[in-house]
Parts: structure tokens; C-alpha cells; sequence
């Protein structure tokens, strides 16, 4: 929240896309001078001071797909446009409260089939707070982290942290969350799923110290690095 305060820190890092959960509405946010300004802006809510933002910089450009469907609320179907390629993009911040059928993962697994079209696009991206881990799967029928990450890779959409650091899912080395900001309560709840072709461009994927964010939010920034796609 009070992303204002905050996103000189992240902008250090020249993102070329900045997927932002708990953002307050583009409206509030100045990004500081002589920080890169964004040249596309898109948020989602209903709470003025918490919603999800997504942010381009560069040459690129978003926009919001007509399919958006507010059922699915904080998962936004974006068109990336402006590089050598055009690409889709499925920003997530899964929390929805007024979904009785399940308010986290619950929200990634009805996205991914209502979009299936999207992901069966040669290039696109899936990257937020996904609020699930598969340590969770047995509080789950259908439609657990694993079901999701099985789906997924049945399109040929892979986790780039997973790939990148030889991890599986479950056990992995790098927390993203650490709750209420205790540094012994921790959880990998973030991701960036990457179609083959993105994932064959893996460059680098690195997760934020806690000594380094823990001032700003009880989440670490997830930085996912990619060559240039011809």
C-alpha cells in the first residue's frame, strides 16, 4: 500500500513491466523525478488505496482486454505491445473475498481456463501474488497450486523461479512473503509462469532479502529477467 512512497525504490531496477498488488489508484501516484515514467498505467478495485496496478515503461504499451471479467476481479488480461513482439499478460493478485468457491488459488485456477485462450498464444505471462503454495493442496478438491502448475505446463508455461534455481514447487529456497513481517514466518506465494519461448530467454530471476524490504512490505519484489525475443 502507499505505492508513492515506495516506487522510487523499485524503479531503481528499470523495469520494462511492474505488476503492483495492494496499489492505490494510478491517480494518487507521482513516480519520483528523474525516475523512469510510466508510459502505460492500468489499476483495478473498488478500495481507492488497494488495488492492482500494472505499470509499463519504455517502448512499451498495455492495454486492458475486452474479456476482462470482474468475476475473476484481481486477474487482469493485459496486451503488451511496443517491442519486436506483441505478448499477453495475466497480471494476478489472488484475493477475492466475495468469491464464495474459494477467495486465492482458487482465483488463478478459474482464470486459467477462462483464458485459455490467451495462454494458448505463442507468447505470454502469468505474474503476481498468487496466495498458494503447493504445501496447501490437500485444502483443495480441484483447482489446488499443483493443479494449476500441472495445467500450465500442459501449455508449455513453466515457472521461471523454478526453472531458473533447479526448485521444485513446494520446497523452495527462496520466500517471497514473510508474514506480518516476521522474518521466521515465510512463504513462497509469488510467481512468474513464462511461455516456452520467454522461458527459453531466461536470463535471471532474483527474490528481495528480507533485510533489504521488510521496511516497505511483508512481500519481496520478484525480478525476472529475459533476452531479447527475435
Amino acid at each position: 500500500m502507499a505505492f508513492r512512497k515506495k516506487a522510487g525504490v523499485i524503479l531503481k531496477y528499470k523495469p520494462d513491466i511492474l505488476v503492483i498488488q495492494e496499489c492505490e489508484h494510478t491517480d494518487k501516484i507521482k513516480f519520483p523525478p528523474g525516475s523512469p515514467q510510466p508510459t502505460g498505467a492500468l489499476w483495478i478495485g473498488s478500495n481507492l488505496h488497494k488495488g492492482l496496478g500494472i505499470f509499463s515503461f519504455g517502448k512499451y504499451q498495455i492495454q486492458l482486454h475486452d474479456n476482462y471479467s470482474d468475476k475473476l476481479k484481481f486477474v487482469a488480461p493485459v496486451l503488451v505491445t511496443g517491442g519486436d513482439f506483441e505478448f499477453h499478460l495475466l497480471a494476478i493478485w489472488a484475493n477475492n473475498p466475495t468469491d464464495k468457491d474459494g477467495r486465492y488459488v482458487t482465483q488463478v485456477w478459474k482464470a486459467i481456463h477462462y483464458y485459455e485462450k490467451l495462454l494458448s498464444d505463442a507468447n505470454c505471462i502469468l505474474t503476481g501474488d498468487f496466495n498458494s503454495n503447493t504445501i496447501w493442496d490437500k485444502s483443495h478438491k480441484t483447482g489446488s497450486h499443483s493443479d494449476v502448475v500441472n495445467v500450465l505446463e500442459g501449455k508449455k508455461i513453466f515457472s521461471t523461479y523454478h526453472l531458473f534455481h533447479k526448485q521444485k514447487q513446494g520446497v523452495e529456497k527462496h520466500p517471497t512473503l514473510y508474514l506480518y513481517r516476521h522474518k521466521d514466518k515465510f512463504y513462497h506465494l509469488d510467481y512468474c509462469f513464462a511461455s516456452a519461448g520467454f522461458a527459453n530467454k531466461l536470463e535471471m530471476v532474483q527474490i528481495g532479502g528480507f533485510k533489504k524490504w521488510c521496511a516497505l512490505s511483508d512481500h519481496v519484489p520478484l525480478i525476472v529477467t529475459f533476452g531479447e525475443m527475435l
